[in-house]
C-alpha cells in the first residue's frame, strides 16, 4: 500500500452494478457528491413496463439522495444527472455491449437471499460475475474492476481469516453446470404422475369446494412450491458439503474465483472487498440511513415485537456489524488505488478483530433499547423476553414440543363443528404456528452468524484507511476502532430500525383495519356499483339442509315426519363427504330429496309457513346493509347455489334474486337442476358477465359470502367481507386484509323489521326488465 494513498478518481469513467440495491444506492450518493468531474454507467434492468431510465429517475427521489438534491437544487440535479449519468438497460445475466473506455468497475451487485433455489444463486452470483467479465474482455476495456464479495466467503471455520485468495480446489465452472442440472432434473421429477397426483390429491382436499379451476392452480403452485423448496436444499445441502454455511456464501465463494480466473490474474486489475453484515450509516449521507431491514435487522426487529422467547447463539461468538458508509468509503478508497495487474488484493470491511462486538452485547443493547422504547401492540406494549442461552439442544426441544402441540390442537379442530369457539381457537392455533415458523425460520438463517467463532483479519483495510490523508479520513475514511458500539445502537441504528418499523405499523394499521373498530364510512353514491350477497349463512341463518326442513315441517303431515328425520340422518354423512369433496356435487345430491313434490304445492308453503320462518332467521345485520346499498344507489343482487324459490321471501329486499330452478315434469319436481348450481367458479363466471352486460365495475363492488366456496367470486370484487365466515373462508381473509364481520343471527323482531324494510327501502329508477 503507498505511503499516501489517493481518495480521487478524477475524471474516471466508472461503471456500477447493482445500483438499486442497498450498497449500490450509497455508491452512487457518494459518486454524486464527492467525485463531481466522474461519468457514471450504470447496468439497470426494467421492471415490468419500467425502462431503466425511470427506474433511475425513482431512484434518484429516495432519502439517501435528498442532502445531494438539496445541496444542488432541483434544476441543477436533473441537469447533472443528464451529463453525468449513462443508464444501460440490462441485467446480470443480459449484460448489453459496454463502454470501451472504462476506468473503474464497481461491481455490487448481487443475490440478497441467503437462501435462494441453487439455480438462482449461481445465475445471480456466478453467471453474473461470469457476464459481466466476459462483457468487458468483449468490449476492449480495461478497467481496475473492485469487486464486492463477502466476509463470509470462507465458509465453515474457526480462527482468524486472512485477506487473501481462498484457498479450495472446487470448481466453479462444474459446480455452475450440476446447479443447472439439479433445476432440470427437479423440474422434471415434479411432473410425474404420481408426483402430479400428490399435488392434487392435495389440492382437492384444501380448494376442492372453490371449484376446479382453484384445485388446478393449487395443484400447480404446490408444484413449483415443492421445486423450490428441493432446490433450497439442495443448494443448502451441497454448500454444507463443500464447507460452506449456505448456498450465498458458495456462490459468493465461486463468483471471486471466476473474476479472478477471468480477470485479476489474466493480465488486469483486480481488488476484492468483503464486508461484514451491513448496517445503517454511522454519519453519511445522514446517521442511521437505511434502505429497508438488512441482514440483522429480521432479528432485532423480531425481538422487539416479542416473538423470540429464545435464541440458540453463542454469547460471547462475534457479531461482525459494519455500517454502510465504512464499505462505500471502502470500496471507493479501493476503486482510487488500483492494484498492480495480476495481483488482486482484498480487503475485510469489518470489526470483530479491531473493535469486536460479541452476540451478548448486542443482545443487551437491543434489549435495553426496547425496554426503554417497547413497541405497542393491542393491549399496550410488548414486553421483550430474557433470553437465557440455554443452547441449541435445548432451544430445539422446546421447538419440537411446540410443533407436537399446535399439531394436537389441529387434530383436535378438525372434529369440532364450524362456529365462533372453533374459528378462536383456529387464530390461535395459527398464531402458535406462526410463532414456531418464525423461530424455525430465524434458527436456520441466522445460526451460521451467531455462533460464528471466526474473526475476520483487517490489516490490508486498516493500512489503507491509514493511508488516505488525514484531512479527509473524518469523511471518507473507514476506521473501525472510531465506532462506539452503544453510542450506535442506542441513538444511531435502533432508532432508524424503530422508524421502519413504525412506518410499517402505519401501513399494516392501514391495510388491516378491524372491521367495526370505528363507524362505518358512508357508501358512495353510484349507479354502476354492484352488492351481492349470498343467502345461506350470510343472509339468513340457515342452510339448505334447514330450509328443507322448514319446506317439509311446513307441508307434511305430522305422521310422515319421523320417517323423514331418520332418512336424512341416515343420508347425512354422505351429504356431508359430498360437501367437503365440490359444493355443487352436495347441491345437487340434496335436491334429489325434492323429488315428487308439485311445484304449486312447494310455492303454497314457502308463502306460508316456511316464509314466517325464513324471515325469523333473518340477519338484522344484513338487513341494515343491504339498506344502505340500495340508498346509495347500488344494484343488490341476492345469489344462492339452492332453489331461488326458496329466497322468494326475501325477493323484495332486492333488486335482483338470482338462483337455481327445478326441473319439472308434470308439474312435479323430478329432483334435478334446471341447470348447473351457481357456485364457486361458476358464480364468479356468472358475476363477471353480468357485470359486463349491466356495466358495473367490479373494482368498486361489494360481496358477502360465508364459505371457503366463496372465494373465487368475492376474490372479482373491490370490497369483499367475509361474513360469520368458516375456518378456511376466514384464514383467508386475514391473508388478504378483507373485513370481517359477525352478523348477528334473525330473531322474533326481525319478520317486522323486514316487513318494514319492503315498504321502504326506495326503488330504483335503472331498472332493466329481465
Amino acid at each position: 500500500m503507498p505511503h499516501s494513498a489517493k481518495t480521487e478518481l478524477g475524471n474516471a469513467h466508472v461503471l456500477l452494478t447493482g445500483a438499486t440495491g442497498f450498497v449500490g444506492q450509497a455508491v452512487l450518493e457518494r459518486l454524486l457528491t464527492d467525485h463531481p468531474a466522474t461519468h457514471i454507467s450504470l447496468l439497470v434492468r426494467g421492471k415490468g413496463r419500467q425502462t431503466g431510465q425511470d427506474r433511475l429517475r425513482q431512484l434518484l427521489r429516495k432519502p439517501v439522495f435528498e442532502r445531494w438534491r438539496d445541496a444542488v437544487g432541483a434544476e441543477e440535479a436533473k441537469r447533472i444527472v443528464r451529463e453525468r449519468i449513462t443508464v444501460l438497460d440490462g441485467s446480470m445475466t443480459s449484460i448489453p455491449e459496454l463502454p470501451s473506455h472504462l476506468d473503474v468497475v464497481i461491481h455490487s451487485a448481487s443475490t440478497v437471499s441467503f437462501d435462494p433455489p441453487i439455480h438462482e444463486a449461481f445465475d445471480t452470483n456466478v453467471n453474473g460475475a461470469v457476464s459481466l467479465y466476459q462483457a468487458l474482455l468483449a468490449s476492449g476495456s480495461d478497467p481496475h474492476v473492485v469487486h464486492v464479495s463477502t466476509c463470509y466467503v470462507g465458509g465453515l471455520r474457526r480462527g482468524v481469516v486472512p485477506e487473501a485468495k481462498l484457498k479450495h480446489d472446487v470448481d466453479w465452472r462444474t459446480e455452475w453446470t450440476s446447479a443447472t442440472q439439479a433445476h432440470e432434473r427437479t423440474e422434471l421429477t415434479s411432473r410425474e404422475p404420481a408426483q402430479l397426483e400428490r399435488f392434487m390429491s392435495r389440492a382437492r382436499g384444501n380448494h376442492g369446494k372453490e371449484g376446479p379451476i382453484a384445485v388446478a392452480r393449487a395443484s400447480e403452485n404446490a408444484r413449483r412450491e415443492w421445486v423450490r423448496s428441493h432446490l433450497v436444499d439442495a443448494g443448502r445441502r451441497r454448500a454444507q458439503s463443500l464447507g460452506w454455511t449456505d448456498v450465498y456464501t458458495l456462490t459468493k465463494a465461486l463468483a471471486e474465483r471466476a473474476a479472478e480466473d477471468l480477470w485479476g490474474e489474466a493480465g488486469h486489475r483486480l481488488s476484492v472487498v468483503r464486508p461484514a453484515i451491513i448496517e445503517s450509516a454511522l454519519q453519511h449521507p445522514f446517521p442511521g440511513w437505511i434502505d429497508g431491514f438488512k441482514v440483522a435487522d429480521p432479528l432485532i426487529f423480531a425481538y422487539g415485537r416479542g416473538q423470540l422467547p429464545d435464541f440458540p447463539g453463542l454469547p460471547d461468538s462475534i457479531l461482525d456489524v459494519i455500517p454502510v458508509d465504512f464499505v462505500v468509503n471502502a470500496i471507493l478508497a479501493a476503486a482510487a488505488n488500483p492494484t498492480p495487474v495480476d495481483e488482486p488484493k482484498y480487503f475485510h470491511i469489518a470489526s470483530g478483530a479491531s473493535n469486536p462486538l460479541p452476540f451478548h452485547r448486542m443482545y443487551e443493547n437491543v434489549r435495553d433499547y426496547y425496554m426503554q422504547h417497547p413497541l405497542p401492540k393491542d393491549d399496550g406494549f410488548v414486553r421483550v423476553p430474557t433470553w437465557k442461552f440455554a443452547g441449541e439442544r435445548k432451544f430445539n426441544r422446546r421447538l419440537l414440543l411446540a410443533k407436537k402441540k399446535a399439531d394436537l390442537w389441529d387434530a383436535g379442530l378438525r372434529l369440532m363443528p364450524n362456529n365462533d369457539r372453533k374459528r378462536a381457537l383456529t387464530a390461535e392455533n395459527a398464531k402458535l404456528r406462526a410463532g414456531i415458523a418464525t423461530l424455525s425460520n430465524f434458527t436456520d438463517l441466522y445460526r451460521a452468524y451467531v455462533q460464528t467463532e471466526i474473526i475476520f483479519d483487517d490489516r490490508n483495510a486498516r493500512a489503507l484507511n491509514n493511508a488516505l490523508p488525514a484531512e479527509v479520513r473524518e469523511d471518507r475514511g473507514f476506521d473501525v476502532e472510531r465506532i462506539d458500539w452503544e453510542e450506535y445502537l442506542q441513538k444511531v441504528h435502533l432508532p432508524s430500525m424503530s422508524e421502519l418499523t413504525a412506518a410499517y405499523r402505519r401501513r399494516k394499521a392501514t391495510a388491516t383495519r378491524p372491521a367495526n373498530a370505528c363507524p362505518r364510512p358512508e357508501l358512495p353514491q353510484r349507479t354502476d356499483v354492484l352488492a351481492v350477497f349470498d343467502l345461506e349463512r350470510t343472509v339468513v341463518d340457515s342452510n339448505i339442509v334447514e330450509q328443507y326442513l322448514w319446506v317439509r315441517t311446513s307441508g307434511f303431515r305430522k305422521a310422515a315426519w319421523p320417517k323423514e328425520v331418520a332418512d336424512l340422518l341416515a343420508s347425512l354423512p354422505g351429504y356431508l363427504r359430498a360437501e367437503k369433496r365440490d359444493r355443487g356435487e352436495f347441491i345437487r345430491a340434496f335436491l334429489r330429496r325434492y323429488r315428487g313434490m308439485p311445484l304449486a304445492r312447494l310455492e303454497e308453503v314457502v308463502r306460508r309457513g316456511y316464509a314466517d320462518t325464513m324471515l325469523r332467521h333473518t340477519s338484522a345485520d344484513a338487513l341494515a346493509r343491504i339498506r344502505e346499498h340500495r340508498a346509495a344507489g347500488h344494484r343488490t343482487v341476492l345469489v344462492t347455489g339452492s332453489i331461488g324459490l326458496l329466497a322468494a321471501p326475501l325477493a323484495d329486499l332486492f333488486d335482483e334474486v338470482v338462483g337455481s330452478t327445478m326441473h319439472t315434469r308434470d308439474g312435479v319436481l323430478t329432483g334435478y337442476l334446471a341447470k348447473p348450481p351457481l357456485v364457486d367458479e361458476a358464480r364468479a363466471a356468472w358475476l363477471r358477465r353480468y357485470a359486463e352486460e349491466g356495466g358495473y365495475d367490479l373494482a368498486a363492488s361489494y360481496g358477502y359470502g360465508d364459505s371457503h366456496s366463496d372465494l373465487p367470486w368475492l376474490s372479482l370484487l373491490g370490497k369483499p367481507s367475509a361474513i360469520n365466515p368458516d375456518a378456511e373462508l376466514a384464514r383467508e381473509s386475514h391473508k388478504r386484509n378483507w373485513d370481517i364481520h359477525r352478523w348477528k343471527s334473525g330473531g322474533s323482531g326481525v319478520r317486522s323489521e323486514v316487513i318494514a324494510a319492503q315498504v321502504t327501502i326506495p326503488a330504483r329508477t335503472d331498472e332493466k326488465s329481465d
